[in-house]
Parts: C-alpha cells; sequence; structure tokens
C-alpha cells in the first residue's frame, strides 16, 4: 500500500494501475545520497506544526524530524559505504529580492529569518555535514538550478540520487524533475522527504512515482546501499 492510496478516488485508482506510466528504472552504479534543504528553519521544532511555525514559519515540525530520524539511518550508511553525500541549503540576502521569484511567493513577515547571517539556516545537527562533504548554497526550488551541482556530479561520476529532504511538493520535486530531465536514476526514501501540507506530499510522490523516480521504503534503499562496496 502506498502512502498516496487514501487521496485516491476509484477512478484514479483505475488510472493509476492501468496507465503506462508508473515503472520501475531502479538504481545505477554510483549513487549519491542528496539531502535537500534541511536546515533548522525548515525542519522546525520536533513539535505538531501548528506550534513549531510560531517560531519558524516556513518550518514542518514533528513530521519533519521522523523524515530527519530516517534520513541518518541513510546517512550514516552512505558514509559507511564511501557514498558521496551532497547537501543543500536555501539562503537569501535582501539585495536578492529584486530577482527571487522563489520569494516573491512568500508572505514579507517572517523571510528576514531565511536571509544568509540568520540563525536557522544551518543544517539540522543529526544530518551535519562532515568537512568534507559538499553544500550548495542556492536561490531556486532546484539543486540544479544556477548551481555546480551537475558539475559536481559528472565530476564524481554519480548516475544514481538519493533524494531527501524538504518539501516535497516543491524543491525535492524540483530537484526530481531536473535530475531525471539530466537522465539520472532517481530514488526517493518515502519516509525521508516531507511537506508542509499532507495533501501536496502524497499528491507530488503519487507523479513523482509515476513519471520521474522510484519511490520506495527507506529499509528497501538502505538494504540496497548494502550492497555497494
Amino acid at each position: 500500500m502506498s502512502s498516496w492510496d487514501d487521496i485516491l478516488n476509484e477512478r484514479d485508482a483505475w488510472v493509476v494501475k492501468n496507465s503506462i506510466f508508473g515503472g520501475r528504472r531502479g538504481f545505477g552504479k554510483t549513487p549519491a545520497l542528496v539531502i535537500i534543504d534541511a536546515q533548522v528553519h525548515f525542519v522546525g521544532e520536533r513539535l505538531p506544526i501548528e506550534q513549531s511555525i510560531a517560531k519558524y514559519p516556513s518550518s514542518i515540525g514533528e513530521e519533519a524530524w521522523d523524515a530527519v530520524d530516517k534520513t541518518e539511518v541513510l546517512l550514516k550508511l552512505a558514509r559507511q559505504k564511501g557514498i558521496p553525500v551532497i547537501h543543500s541549503r536555501w539562503i537569501t540576502a535582501e539585495k536578492d529580492a529584486v530577482y527571487d521569484s522563489f520569494r516573491r511567493k512568500m508572505k514579507k513577515e517572517g523571510t528576514q529569518r531565511l536571509h544568509r547571517n540568520e540563525s536557522g539556516n544551518e543544517i539540522v545537527a543529526p544530518l551535519k555535514p562532515l568537512d568534507h562533504e559538499i553544500v550548495i548554497d542556492k536561490l531556486y526550488a532546484s539543486v540544479f538550478f544556477a548551481t555546480p551541482f551537475e558539475t559536481i556530479l559528472r565530476s564524481l561520476g554519480i548516475d544514481t540520487l538519493i533524494v531527501t529532504g524538504f518539501v516535497t511538493a516543491g524543491c525535492v520535486r524540483a530537484t526530481v524533475v531536473d535530475a531525471a530531465s539530466y537522465n539520472y536514476h532517481v530514488i526517493i526514501p518515502e519516509e525521508c522527504v516531507k511537506d508542509r501540507i499532507s495533501v501536496s506530499h502524497k499528491a507530488t510522490l503519487l507523479d513523482l512515482d509515476m513519471k520521474y523516480a522510484d519511490v520506495m521504503p527507506a529499509a528497501e534503499v538502505s538494504a540496497k546501499l548494502n550492497t555497494y562496496l
């Protein structure tokens, strides 16, 4: 049973089952673990979202922490296996407002907290990058857009991206669609991505699984990583 089954009506469930889409591409030979925007202001506090956003207006709260806990397991395994780990952060500055269309969709209240030098931009402690791990700062949703991400992946010989992080319908989705466009194998450990709105999370996972990525349980991803030398 998939996490999105409960949002499908009878017609849509039939289409999902009988459509030409939704096949499995699987893993390639050289994976990298990508952790998208696991920053304090996106994760928030280990509290219900209604309480977390009181301090961090862009946060998810305890559901995000569930994803952090699951991602930490994959992170430790990737490090043990020598699999590259790449982190991203969404960071803005006041001067960026002139051309930052992503930020323009935000209500002005709270955007100051997202500025480059503000507390909350750091990656949460359980997923803190090691000194040798790459951290990509970005202004837009996709980690690929206007960053050296693609060059880094090519230099490392990566053909598979295991995509985790926040939020499912935003930066995760944008990165996954771009990754598929660049012909990468894309794997999404289902429990390792979250969104503020549950229907957006579920509908996005369904759409990505049908057309752009393989969505699978984190335990299956761990089992596959254990087969890499």
